[in-house]
């Protein structure tokens, strides 16, 4: 089991309840990181044992590009705890958010393959990725999710309410940007018309619970890429009032596509994959590996 070095408290103590039950049934040794090294090392002791992560999105991120260097990811079977904010991507895949039931399925579940999203650079992303006015929205919604971490009410953490706050901010002051879009060789949009935000998902959402690519399913060998081209004051309230229902992709100024690849350059944009934020960038593709590594889920 991998665990971040910086969990706080609340984090031990549900690990502590989720280790009960698998040491009933099973051993397990907890290894606990804070840097890319660490794990490197953790991994290379794992040989074929079962890799449970205990964190959000941002620790399977880590955990799955590392494999993904080491070539080790198409033999790995991972099991997830959902200990992150957000947990988009435990979400998108019906693992429970009750640390309790996420054990018993790393104890009883069934092995799947799942699709992973991989770039020229050798980046990977395991749930979402978006640029434009969703990557400010993450950039800001970070400071918003850390003040409010530790904030929980009636036992939800206000932590996820981040991305909400972030994706408002932006839409007051968004980044416009002039992008060309490529969906499997086809030019979707050119640099003649604004964006508001791409978004190329393999789940679905992002920010602990919002809806951005509503139909993406991590299993089905395609990725899920929205383009919004709501630039006027107008269409921007319209459209975040949208992409709070999830109906945003059915709106007249967004374009809702499934592909195998996509690409996107033009002006300098920031991306948010899996919620870590990089950038600028002037050019960036992505394409889909179907069936890349096996997840336990229910």
């Amino acid at each position: 089991m991998i665990t971040n070095s910086d969990a706080g408290t609340a984090d031990e103590q549900q690990l502590e309840s989720a280790l009960a039950i698998l040491r009933a049934r099973t051993s397990v040794e907890v290894c606990a990181t804070s840097d890319p090294g660490e794990l490197d090392g953790v991994l290379h002791r794992a040989a074929s044992r079962r890799i449970v992560v205990a964190g959000g999105d941002g620790s399977m991120h880590a955990v799955v590009a590392a494999l993904h260097r080491r070539r080790e990811l198409a033999d790995a079977v991972l099991g997830l705890l959902p200990l992150g904010t957000g947990n988009d991507f435990a979400r998108g895949n019906d693992i429970p958010l009750d640390i309790e039931e996420a054990a018993k399925v790393v104890l009883h579940g069934r092995p799947r393959r799942m699709d992973l999203i991989l770039d020229e650079v050798g980046e990977i992303v395991v749930n979402s990725v978006h640029a434009g006015a969703g990557a400010q929205a993450s950039r800001r919604a970070d400071r918003w999710k850390d003040r409010l971490h530790g904030i929980g009410v009636g036992g939800v953490n206000l932590g996820r309410l981040g991305y909400p706050i972030g994706a408002l901010l932006a839409a007051v002051r968004p980044p416009y940007v002039r992008l060309r879009v490529e969906v499997d060789g086809e030019v979707v949009i050119d640099y003649d018309e604004p964006v508001l935000m791409v978004a190329v998902g393999n789940g679905a959402t992002v920010g602990g619970g919002t809806e951005l690519t509503p139909d993406a399913d991590t299993r089905d060998g395609l990725m899920d890429v929205m383009v919004a081209r709501s630039v006027g004051p107008l269409q921007r309230i319209g459209y975040l009032g949208s992409l709070l229902r999830a109906t945003h992709h059915e709106r007249d100024d967004v374009l809702y596509l499934r592909a195998k690849q996509v690409t996107i350059d033009g002006e300098q944009f920031y991306c948010s994959a899996d919620g870590e934020i990089y950038g600028p960038e002037r050019r960036r593709t992505w394409r889909l590996e179907p069936g890349a590594y096996s997840l336990v889920l229910p």
